[in-house]
């Protein structure tokens, strides 16, 4: 795993919106361009799941960003980077559907099918990749992407495209007052779309995985500012991880009807049938405890508000640096005026 994996975006208490944004750009680029050259490869499955990850972030951001940076002057690298995580979405599916899916069930379903299963996901999984995930990587359209965007943020464009009043003085504004009300915005989304959701609903329940998503990279993404929000992301875990497995059985569904639009082996059809029953139940299983992940999120404490949580270290030293320098500059000072 890269380390830019585990590092947060180094963004700072002393920043304006702007700046922040920026950073939060450059921060995720960095991480697309690195792992480049494994994406183009199923050798190792984490070169297009962190490519394509990162895409969401990139994509996040420009939607929790999107008072400062309005919606029509980010919408366009918003669609270039919807169009590259949909080459890499069919590839990454099944990654997980061979490595996670197969794998686990192939050793606890005793049922006949699991190996001609596995050589049609893999066959499949090889077109993917050359016909989507590698071609999209060569391409000019890519190419143009990388080094317009490159440009937009690195020279911070937006600030003199066109923009509402309002918008403009929110780049200046500081960064930590906007970061708390962004954070509070989305997690009030979450609530709303979570109080009183219907289980039984699909849409409904997966709409509420993408503003969990938003909310942890919002999370994420101001990590720097304040202690205490890695507490406050693990009292997010067992909600992602349901809502992520209901996600994972609606994919291998839709993937078995790739997989087997031709297929006539019986085995493998009766294999098939067991490995959407077996997930099926582990997500009911998992939804069972649905008030309890929904109580721990709901009663996590909010560092973002504390003012004792706010990381200071930055401007703290800036201030440091600037009396250490007035107090060597003060003898020099006396001196030249005869003192």
């Amino acid at each position: 795993m890269s380390a830019k994996a585990k590092t947060s975006p180094p963004v700072k208490p002393g920043q304006n919106v702007s700046e922040a944004f920026a950073t939060l750009m450059a921060h995720n680029f960095a991480f697309l361009v690195e792992w480049e050259d494994k994406a183009s490869t199923w050798d190792d499955i984490e070169g297009v799941h962190q490519l394509r990850v990162t895409i969401r972030r990139l994509r996040s951001a420009l939607s929790l960003f999107r008072s400062a940076i309005p919606r029509e002057i980010s919408q366009p690298w918003s669609e270039e980077m919807r169009w590259i995580g949909g080459e890499f979405g069919l590839a990454r599916d099944l990654d997980v559907f061979i490595d996670e899916g197969l794998d686990q069930a192939s050793a606890r379903l005793p049922l006949p099918g699991a190996d001609e299963l596995c050589d049609i996901a893999r066959e499949r999984r090889a077109r993917a990749y050359q016909e989507q995930v590698q071609p999209m990587l060569a391409s000019e359209r890519y190419c143009r992407f990388k080094e317009g965007f490159h440009d937009w943020f690195s020279h911070r464009r937006w600030e003199s495209q066109k923009a509402s009043r309002k918008s403009r003085e929110l780049q200046s504004n500081k960064l930590v007052p906007f970061a708390r009300a962004l954070l509070d915005k989305q997690e009030r989304q979450v609530l709303l779309t979570g109080s009183h959701v219907n289980r039984n609903d699909a849409p409904a329940m997966h709409q509420l995985r993408i503003e969990c998503k938003k909310l942890r990279y919002a999370a994420e993404f101001f990590r720097p500012l304040f202690l205490g929000m890695d507490d406050f992301i693990a009292h997010m875990k067992g909600l992602q991880d349901l809502l992520g497995l209901m996600n994972d059985v609606a994919v291998t569904r839709h993937l078995l009807d790739i997989l087997l639009l031709e297929e006539n082996d019986h085995q493998t059809l009766v294999f098939a049938g067991g490995l959407i029953g077996w997930r099926t139940c582990d997500f009911y299983h998992m939804l069972g405890r649905y008030d309890l992940y929904w109580e721990e999120f709901t009663e996590a404490r909010h560092p973002w508000w504390k003012t004792s949580a706010l990381v200071l270290a930055d401007v703290t030293a800036e201030v440091k640096a600037g009396a250490e320098a007035k107090v060597k500059a003060e003898p020099v000072a006396k001196a030249e005026a005869g003192v």
